[in-house]
């Protein structure tokens, strides 16, 4: 059985005239995958460190079944969002718990680039590999994508 992702739309993206310089004032976005950042008043952010936060919920979602942070209220939705605290059930394997904790990270510096994704362990599969533990799992070691 194939699965197929579908882009819906595309009107809330931004075209950067400098891929150097991405920061942005805009507010706009569904509150469920909204970063930390966004959520500060007057202040300018990183679109590309709050899409990684992005895609960092929606790899929890997809992995986990349900949104790292919710609520039925924003108020408290936000809250949630900007003390950044959130459950990973034991059931994934660590490299998946890794790749979802380096992208879910409250600092936007600490968070992995789009470039850094490739490099990570849960990317690069091989057969032992997988989304859900096997007591064979192993820990992954402390990263350093640096030297990479």
């Amino acid at each position: 059985m194939e699965t197929q992702l579908r882009l819906e739309s595309l009107e809330d993206a931004v075209v950067l005239d400098n891929p150097t310089e991405d920061l942005l004032q805009d507010k706009r976005g569904c509150p469920a995958y909204v970063s930390p950042e966004i959520l500060k008043a007057n202040t300018t952010y990183s679109g590309k460190a709050a899409d990684m936060w992005s895609l960092g919920v929606i790899l929890y979602t997809m992995l986990i079944g349900r949104y790292p942070f919710n609520d039925s209220e924003h108020a408290s939705l936000f809250a949630k969002i900007s003390r950044g605290q959130y459950v990973i059930p034991e059931c994934l394997t660590s490299k998946a718990r890794c790749m979802i904790r380096s992208l879910l990270r409250r600092d936007p510096e600490e968070r992995l680039t789009s470039e850094d994704i490739f490099l990570h362990p849960w990317m690069t599969r091989d057969e032992t590999n997988d989304f859900i533990k096997s007591p064979s799992d192993q820990c992954v070691p402390d990263l350093n994508f640096d030297n990479a």
